[in-house]
């Protein structure tokens, strides 16, 4: 066996560990999945395509693992080890390093928050799992990942929003940045539906915020009524055209409708629900 040093980025990146590492080959059944590993998505096509690899070139880059016990425990690799499994590979080429647990567990987080593909919520919950295991606070935890404290706390802070729009973060229906405007509804039931209107109507993050800050000006309810006041440019009194169109669409969709008018050729439709199954309803016929 070859006596060798740890890669330098992943070395560096958990504090320059002094750690003794030797190069092996072993079996690929003695090799347990990591079990604080934080993604726990992988596409199928991506693991596909590095198999296809894999049996044309093999594994060119060694896995690394620690004992345990008579067995190994995967720190870093989960994907090429995924790959040589679906390749039908005996053995991987391997670094077996002296890692204790605290340290395995950094250098997990460490190799998985360098991929831009590893989602929020699941950083976000791989950064929890390690603040509670081993009590150390924010700040602790940034020095240690070569990060800034608020990247960790917003996104440890992800993890209060309702399930369903973690989920939305998860499968890319909104991204990071829409996450935390939603978070700033503390109502759970207005988030999820403020968060299907961003969906369904693919806003922007700017128009998403544009959006949030109106249905907070209108209050609990929704946007805020007129009541005859207008917002500067807006005409003061609107025509009988105008407020009949508000009432014939109220009568169609069976819920308050307002037209607003920002000029001569520019305005705005304001439809208001009151629920998610109200929300969903309006969806549908908008659709049609």
């Amino acid at each position: 066996m070859e006596k060798k040093r740890l890669g330098r980025g992943l070395d560096t990146l958990i504090g320059g560990l002094e750690a003794a590492e030797t190069q092996a080959e072993v079996a690929l059944d003695m090799i347990q999945h990591n079990p604080h590993q934080p993604r726990k998505h992988f596409d199928k096509e991506e693991i596909a395509s590095l198999s296809a690899s894999v049996k044309s070139h093999g594994i060119l880059q060694p896995l690394v693992v620690r004992h345990t016990g008579d067995r190994y425990q995967l720190i870093a690799g989960e994907r090429r080890l995924r790959a040589a499994q679906e390749a039908g590979l005996k053995s991987v080429p391997v670094l077996i390093v002296d890692f204790n647990d605290q340290q395995a567990f950094e250098a997990t987080l460490v190799e998985n928050i360098q991929r831009a593909d590893l989602n929020p919520i699941e950083k976000a919950l791989g950064f929890k799992q390690y603040l509670e295991r081993f009590q150390i606070n924010h700040e602790q935890l940034a020095q240690k990942l070569g990060l800034a404290r608020s990247s960790i706390t917003n996104l440890v802070n992800l993890l209060d929003l309702s399930p369903e729009v973690q989920d939305g973060v998860r499968l890319n229906q909104i991204s990071e940045a829409h996450a935390k405007l939603l978070k700033g509804i503390k109502n759970k039931e207005r988030q999820v539906a403020l968060f299907k209107q961003i969906v369904a109507m693919g806003l922007s993050v700017k128009a998403a915020e544009t959006l949030i800050r109106e249905q907070k000006e209108g209050g609990p309810d929704g946007p805020a009524e007129t009541n005859g006041s207008h917002p500067a440019g807006e005409p003061a009194q609107k025509t009988a055209h105008v407020k009949g169109l508000e009432e014939e669409l109220k009568q169609k969709l069976f819920t308050h409708v307002e037209i607003k008018l920002r000029g001569k050729d520019k305005g705005q439709f304001v439809l208001r629900f009151e629920s998610n199954d109200d929300f969903e309803r309006l969806l549908e016929v908008l659709r049609r």
